[in-house]
């Protein structure tokens, strides 16, 4: 079965889509990448969407509106890579997150949107989507869902391994030989991103190579500030987003200051945050295996500081658990479509603090019947490969 899994994730930067071709033997599942990409955003829909996310204030109208405009592109992108591999059997949209509720240690809702429908009728295939509320409901954060996929592919290495995920937000699993816990650690690229977009220090809306970050200098006072935050103390699992770390959350810390702070140093603190959060995480579990995707690990700073810092730590690209670092999450999406569509539960034990597994998201058929295939008993191992190039 070909699923294509399509996901805009926290950096809001556009839209990563991965087409994987699953085959099962029993509990073996065997997923070949057929092909994979990463889209960007249109100019205006990108800058409408950032302009109506927390803390700013919008309205069901605008809500309502980019609901429409997500989906729409969500479906032009699925649509294309549903014709670039000549058709595929579903689609698994994650949409565009532009809510998470947490109170205290608790997630009590999520939205993401990007309406399915759109995507239902573009491509012809169902679609899954609305994939984290109902870990939520049994007592899960909803977050990190790739913890799933994460311990497939780590389940058979010896002592502690671990994957991590530098997007907006940085994610862990952590995979022992009898434990797993999986939580979102804190920023990787959200505030640096937000800097950068305000001032309008790159047009890319990043630190292109860490070159901005580079040419200033760790300001450890105001480090020492954001280190601080509680956020970091809380016991997994938990989870946050934009909602806590935004441009807003710089600026109070800035101020906190007393004094002005040159823009590459504001840069190079915050790049040099994700560092000492991530490394304190990975010392404090003793993980000897690190497996990093996601936008981050493509910045410089951040790779080579995690490795500088994390000198017993075997420091790699997730490339080589067969899951391409750039394509990661929408690899995952595609699996958990597949696994939705089989019946099979996509939460694992102790990924999302949820109680008791259960099959994730909701079905918008295609353009003919709904047929779903026999239910499958689960995924006994994971094998992921990709495609020859032709």
């Amino acid at each position: 079965m070909r699923v294509l899994g399509v996901i805009s994730g926290t950096s809001h930067d556009g839209i990563d889509a991965a087409v994987v071709d699953f085959a099962a033997a029993g509990g073996a599942v065997s997923g070949t990448v057929l092909a994979a990409d990463s889209i960007p955003y249109s100019d205006s829909l990108r800058a409408r969407l950032i302009a109506a996310l927390p803390p700013a204030q919008t309205t069901l109208a605008e809500v309502c509106e980019l609901d429409t405009l997500i989906g729409q592109e969500f479906a032009e992108v699925a649509a294309r890579m549903a014709a670039e591999v000549g058709g595929v059997d579903a689609v698994c949209s994650h949409g565009q997150t532009v809510y998470h509720w947490v109170d205290g240690a608790h997630a009590l809702g999520t939205l993401q949107i990007g309406q399915p429908a759109w995507i239902a009728e573009r491509v012809g295939a169902p679609v899954v989507s609305d994939i984290r509320i109902r870990d939520i409901t049994v007592g899960g954060h909803g977050a990190p869902l790739v913890s799933f996929l994460d311990e497939l592919l780590l389940r058979s290495r010896a002592g502690v391994a671990a994957a991590l995920n530098l997007g907006g937000i940085s994610n862990m699993t952590v995979v022992g030989p009898e434990s797993l816990v999986a939580y979102d650690i804190g920023p990787a690229n959200a505030l640096v991103d937000a800097v950068i977009a305000t001032y309008g220090l790159n047009p890319l809306g990043y630190d292109e190579d860490a070159r901005i970050a580079q040419s200033g200098n760790v300001d450890e006072e105001l480090l020492a500030l954001l280190l601080a935050d509680e956020y970091y103390a809380l016991n997994a699992p938990k989870s946050t987003g934009k909602e806590h770390f935004h441009l807003g959350y710089v600026r109070e810390h800035v101020a906190r200051l007393g004094r002005d702070i040159p823009i590459a140093d504001l840069v190079r603190t915050l790049t040099e945050l994700t560092v000492r959060t991530v490394a304190q995480d990975v010392r404090s579990a003793g993980i000897e295996f690190l497996a990093v995707s996601g936008g981050g690990c493509h910045n410089p700073l951040l790779l080579d500081g995690l490795r500088a810092a994390l000198p017993e730590t075997e420091v790699v690209l997730a490339d080589e658990l067969g899951a391409p670092a750039d394509s990661k999450e929408a690899i995952l999406l595609s699996l958990i479509g597949w696994c939705t569509l089989h019946g099979i539960p996509a939460i694992v034990p102790g990924g999302t603090g949820a109680r008791e597994p259960r099959i994730l998201g909701t079905i918008t058929p295609g353009a003919g019947p709904l047929a779903l295939p026999a239910p499958l008993a689960g995924i006994d191992t994971l094998t992921l490969t990709e495609a020859p190039r032709s």
